[in-house]
Parts: structure tokens; sequence; C-alpha cells
């Protein structure tokens, strides 16, 4: 699949996948920022993105973002097929959940993402779906 991006900074790599098994590319922040303790920032990636129709490019955290004391504020980022105007940069929402400033630097690697096949549902309304409900969250390991 090719992808029409726009790289904000030329000075930025474009993104790339690292190996050959890779499903996902890494983003580049485009600037240094301070993120204050228990606050939400946004990275610039430095990219605007047009997602090919059929398919939506979700947004993750790279696995080691938790060891800068960050993740990402919204756990998976989703940028639509339309989301790709002139201001439209795709933006890395970041938490800081520590106790102490952390420092972000121009070229970072924090988030990763990957284009990933959808299908639109409709809907067909009915009265019940079936007679007995399973239980709730973390139910199928319990006695």
């Amino acid at each position: 699949m090719k992808a029409r991006i726009v790289r904000i900074d030329k000075t930025l790599p474009l993104p790339e996948y690292k190996t050959e098994g890779a499903v996902a590319f890494d983003l580049y922040t485009r600037e240094k920022m301070d993120i204050p303790s228990k606050t939400i920032a946004y990275a610039p990636s430095n990219i605007i993105v047009e997602v090919a129709p059929g398919y939506v490019l979700m947004v993750a955290a790279r696995s080691g973002l938790h060891k800068k004391g960050l993740s990402l504020a919204n756990g998976v980022g989703i940028i639509d097929q339309d989301f790709h105007g002139p201001e439209d940069e795709i933006k890395i929402a970041l938490y800081n959940f520590s106790d102490a400033m952390v420092s972000v630097e121009k070229g970072d690697r924090l988030a990763q993402a990957m284009f990933v096949p959808v299908e639109k549902g409709s809907w067909e309304e009915v009265v019940q779906i079936k007679e007995v409900s399973r239980s709730g969250f973390g139910s199928t390991g319990m006695q």
C-alpha cells in the first residue's frame, strides 16, 4: 500500500519499519517539550498522512514509553481516512504519570502507528440478543 504523507520538518526522517518483521512504524516528535507531572501534552509527530479507504491508522505507545514516565493519554489514537488537511498533523497525546517533569527531545520516538483494515458495520436493532448473560469483567476465569 502506498500512503501519501506530508513531512513538516524535513530534518526528521520519514517514518520507517525498523525491522523486516515490524508491523508498525515509529513516530518522531517534532519539538522539544517539558511535560509537568500529572499533566497531558500533545507532541507533534511531524506528519500528515492520507489514510487509504478501507483502513485506519492506529497510534499506540512504543513498548518503552513507560520507562520515561509517560503513557498515551488516549490509550490508542485513531486517525480517520478524512484527517489529512493542511493543519491535521498527527499529535501524540502524552500523559506524565510520574512525580517529576519529563523532557521529550526533538526526534524522540515515543509512539508507533500501523495501518489496519476496517469494515463499517450496519445495525439491526432487536429486542434481545440471547437468553442468558455471560457476566462481568474477568468472569471467564472465575469458578
